[in-house]
């Protein structure tokens, strides 16, 4: 008897309640009806351009809007009923696929050169796991592509009897995949997420041989895609609407191509890559060796003397005449490499902990440097885990090209993930144009300098639901609904950083929370509003509920429906909150 009696308790326990629509849905809906039962598509027009601040929405978005809701809430064919109740205007409120938080679509200008853009950038893009021992395979770089990444990364080897190429993390019990493989799986998926263009940095380690059998797999597979530069430096890039589905190369010329010397003059710094070699036979001594940038250094590989240098030159042409981003050397401290040559524009990379120090000293040099070429920042060596590094210090240089372990997750991935939800998704975001201009006195934007409040973004939390869908109903909690509460926040400029959160609720689906937040912000151009949603546990850690980073400057006023993901950055079928943002 006492074991019915638990069960009874455990069933009436986990039953879940309808929310109520919150109080302002209440009163907008009473408000844009006239106090009728039901709105109209005229009435929610006006809600729509009054309210959410949708000045270009039309009747025919407001009648979609309401043959949609009749289909998904009442399976009524069209023009049955043009009007909505209260509840079926809530349910609207509530779809994130009609009432979306940010702008789904391109809204940018996509004219300007490559460099005006922050580019979405993987970092070693064939590794499934971790740095050291994860297998190779073209299935994370198919995976990136999907997510709308454009930048794709290969470090490229001869293979053990060098006469084909591989893709592997050098130095390492990474399992190798073959070029060949990668090059038909990025053509296959290169523009399946954008139409904007792809670049393949290429880390080269190989021998002048190899490097003509990579310029003919190449040529073969892109074929048409392949841009090639009209001369052999740009005076400046291209814009990614000039570029749209076009594959770009970017790596460093083979210095078996430079004038004037032959591979045995050179032989001493063919082995300047210090990267992994080093860092896993040196293992107990904390690996703390930065991963150098084996692109910038180059490395031939061991069968350099096995060519002489007229066999060699003749792949020349056909290799150098597909670099389309010719990457730049680090030599001779950071202010040499970060000059700006009026000529010409490359790509210079740096690691986390490089860039890091030059912010320091180098703060608008690289502001500087960022507005006509391209940087591209990689993690450091010891990112054994594939974790990743803080982006927002290097957007706010200026910094396009921001490489992270997309296999990954954590705090950072999310930020990059919702820097890139902007701009339709489609892997190039526009810089701010205080990062591009110079004023009279040729100064640039300077990241260290204390600016006045430029905007504040008002955040309400409504009410969240979902969670009985896509989770079990013991995930959070053995015997009682789960307690949730929402952390919110800015990440940004160093002045906006800032979290809140809400008062947890107790065993609740469907948590109504009705909090409001206020944050100014100095640099809303650069600030993403993140949002965690976690379940309160007593004697453990909380549990995750979901998180959603969202681009501030495209946040659309009015209530919406906020989708979440989960740690990785997938989107949970069902899992939402209703919010509403005002700038005031």
């Amino acid at each position: 008897m006492g074991s019915y009696k638990m069960c009874m308790c455990f069933t009436r326990k986990f039953r879940i309640s309808e929310a109520q629509p919150p109080a302002d849905v209440k009163e907008a809906f009473v408000k844009f009806s006239d106090g009728k039962n039901l709105m109209t598509a005229d009435q929610l027009l006006q809600f729509l351009v009054k309210f959410q601040e949708e000045s270009e929405a039309t009747i025919e978005d407001a009648e979609r809007v309401i043959v949609q809701i009749m289909q998904r809430r009442h399976h009524i064919a069209k023009f049955t009923r043009q009007a909505l109740t209260l509840d079926d205007f809530h349910h609207y409120l509530f779809s994130d696929d009609l009432n979306f938080p940010i702008n789904p679509q391109v809204s940018q200008d996509m004219t300007a050169p490559l460099s005006h853009y922050f580019i979405y950038t993987g970092h070693n893009s064939y590794l499934t796991g971790n740095q050291l021992s994860s297998d190779c395979s073209d299935v994370p770089i198919i995976k990136a592509l999907k997510k709308g990444v454009r930048v794709i990364e290969l470090d490229i080897w001869p293979n053990s009897s060098k006469d084909d190429v591989h893709v592997l993390h050098g130095r390492t019990l990474t399992t190798p995949v073959t070029l060949i493989r990668c090059l038909s799986s990025i053509k296959e998926y290169a523009f399946c997420a954008s139409p904007y263009p792809l670049v393949i940095t290429l880390e080269d380690h190989l021998t002048p041989k190899l490097r003509v059998k990579v310029a003919e797999m190449l040529t073969q597979t892109f074929e048409g895609m392949l841009f090639f530069p009209e001369s052999e430096c740009l005076e400046e890039f291209p814009s990614p609407e000039a570029l749209k589905h076009r594959i770009l190369i970017s790596t460093k010329p083979p210095k078996e191509y430079l004038e004037g010397k032959s591979f045995k003059e050179k032989g001493k710094d063919l082995f300047e890559d210090e990267a992994w070699g080093k860092e896993v036979m040196d293992f107990k001594n904390e690996l703390e060796a930065d991963d150098s940038d084996r692109s910038e250094h180059n490395q031939e590989g061991e069968d350099v003397d096995e060519c002489d240098n007229k066999s060699c030159q003749l792949g020349a042409p056909e290799y150098k005449r597909l670099i389309a981003i010719q990457a730049k050397k680090h030599k001779g401290g950071l202010k040499v490499s970060l000059k700006v040559d009026p000529d010409k524009v490359g790509r210079l990379s740096l690691s986390e902990q490089e860039l890091e120090k030059g912010t320091t000293s180098h703060g608008t040099d690289l502001v500087r440097f960022t507005q006509k070429n391209l940087l591209r920042v990689y993690p450091k060596g010891t990112r054994f885990d594939s974790s990743n590094y803080n982006p927002l210090i290097a957007w706010m240089h200026g910094v396009q090209m921001v490489a992270f372990n997309m296999q990954g997750y954590g705090r950072s991935l999310w930020l990059m993930q919702g820097m890139f939800r902007s701009n339709g998704e489609c892997g190039y975001v526009k810089k701010p144009d205080f990062l591009m201009n110079v004023d009279p006195y040729n100064h640039v934007f300077n990241p260290k300098a204390k600016f006045p409040v430029k905007k504040t973004l008002k955040v309400r939390v409504y009410m969240g639901d979902g969670w009985r869908l896509d989770f079990k109903q013991t995930h959070f909690d053995a015997y009682s609904p789960p307690d949730f509460y929402v952390r919110v926040g800015i990440a940004g400029v160093p002045a906006d950083v800032i979290m809140k959160k809400t008062k947890i609720l107790e065993d609740d689906w469907t948590p109504v929370w009705g909090e409001e937040f206020i944050f100014p912000l100095t640099v809303p151009e650069l600030a993403l509003l993140r949002i965690e949603v976690h379940e309160y546990d007593m004697s453990e850690k909380d549990d995750f509920g979901g998180q959603t980073c969202l681009p501030v400057w495209e946040l659309r006023p009015g209530i919406r429906a906020v989708p979440l993901f989960n740690r990785k950055g997938e989107k949970f079928k069902s899992v939402k909150l209703l919010m509403r943002f005002e700038f005031v």
